[in-house]
């Protein structure tokens, strides 16, 4: 069997061994329900206490801001939708901009249905939203900002904090979808002004199905799902114990490693743009070089379809991505590369590659080797490609 080289960590990661074990004696030895009066129960919501003090800590917040939901998208949508309808007598209009993921840009076209209004920011070809731009939009009925963390396409990382100021400057509640950046960069509430967060267990070698919704302690927001008092009554459901714990502990190595890897990723994210835009020509590296994920590479590589280099690399068991995991069954272009000016036939040859702890360097040429072999394989069927050649000489 050929090396499996994963190089889709932004789409989801491998669950750690350790986060594993943690959870394992929740499934079948301390499996109380957290809402029991008796001690068998107690363990469980002991557990759970544990793990939302641990990612409280993480964020530099109380633990009892930390509300427990089934992912990412959940607490997406509860953001916008729980704030949307306990502010609508103050406000109708929200803030965010064109390069969301669609967890938040589907809940926005929701609300728009209903009444709300929603200003879609523009951004720079880096990707980077301008706070400035942020300001301008501010009207008097706007009761939400909403800008990502970090991109989880081009990995550029947004003025988080500066936007956090301006919004409370102007009394305005913020939100951050932290999904890609929770575990991977430093992220402190408090210091950057940030109202909710949310964030996902999958995405930091944590298990699927579990995430977290930041709720700084005075916010407005109604429940999203009704039923019984769990969650300090504003997100009903008996609780996912091992998903919980398994988050917790995800979160605790996370921290803990957070330096190490951020350094090693870096470079050898770095290592992995240098080679790719010295040694296969008409490429393009698309997001802020300076502001970037550690993890994040993404690429155009002109008169090729992403698609085909996907597969091609498939075969050589090298996974990667054309974008977002949420919409690789589209076969229209990357929403954030044509908001960053790429026209549509420049998009159609995007490559996200995104790297873990586990990665190695032999994995990266081996990776751009393949790149390399398969781009010019795929233009040498192209055409459009040997259109442009021709006007080169």
């Amino acid at each position: 069997m050929k090396e499996l080289i994963y190089l889709d960590n932004a789409a989801t990661t491998k669950t750690r061994p350790e986060v594993v074990d943690a959870m394992l004696p929740y499934f079948t030895e301390y499996y109380g329900n957290a809402s029991a009066v008796y001690d068998f129960g107690a363990k469980s919501k002991e557990a759970m206490t544990q793990a939302r003090e641990t990612i409280g800590k993480a964020l530099n917040t109380d633990a009892g801001n930390i509300y427990f939901t089934a992912g990412g998208s959940e607490s997406d949508n509860w953001a916008l939708k729980g704030v949307a309808e306990a502010y609508q007598d103050k406000g109708r209009h929200i803030i965010t901009t064109k390069i969301e993921h669609h967890a938040i840009l589907h809940t926005c076209e929701y609300l728009e249905k209903r009444g709300y209004e929603i200003t879609y920011l523009d951004v720079d070809e880096t990707g980077t939203v301008s706070p400035e731009a942020v300001e301008a939009a501010i009207r008097e009925d706007t009761i939400l900002i909403s800008v990502m963390f970090a991109n989880n396409e081009i990995g550029t990382i947004e003025p988080i904090a500066q936007i956090g100021e301006i919004a409370h400057a102007h009394g305005i509640l913020f939100h951050t979808d932290a999904v890609q950046a929770f575990g991977q960069v430093p992220i402190d509430v408090e210091a950057m002004h940030i109202d909710m967060l949310s964030a996902s267990g999958h995405k930091l070698n944590g298990p699927k199905g579990i995430g977290f919704l930041y709720i700084r302690k005075g916010v407005k927001i109604r429940s999203f799902v009704h039923g019984g008092a769990q969650e300090k009554k504003r997100r009903a459901g008996t609780e996912n114990i091992p998903g919980i714990v398994g988050l917790g502990k995800a979160v605790e190595i996370a921290v803990a490693t957070m330096d190490e890897r951020m350094k090693k990723e870096s470079e050898l994210r770095d290592y992995l743009i240098d080679r790719v835009m010295a040694e296969v020509p008409y490429t393009r590296c698309n997001g802020s070089r300076e502001h970037r994920l550690p993890n994040n590479a993404n690429f155009c590589f002109r008169f090729i379809e992403g698609e085909s280099l996907l597969i091609m690399l498939d075969m050589k068991g090298i996974c990667g991505s054309s974008g977002s995991a949420c919409t690789s069954g589209s076969l229209d272009p990357s929403h954030v590369l044509l908001a960053i000016g790429l026209p549509h036939e420049i998009a159609h040859g995007s490559l996200r590659l995104t790297l873990s702890h586990e990665t190695t360097k032999e994995q990266i040429d081996k990776t751009v080797d393949a790149i390399k072999e398969i781009v010019a394989r795929l233009r040498s069927m192209s055409p459009l490609y040997e259109d442009f050649i021709k006007t080169q000489k």
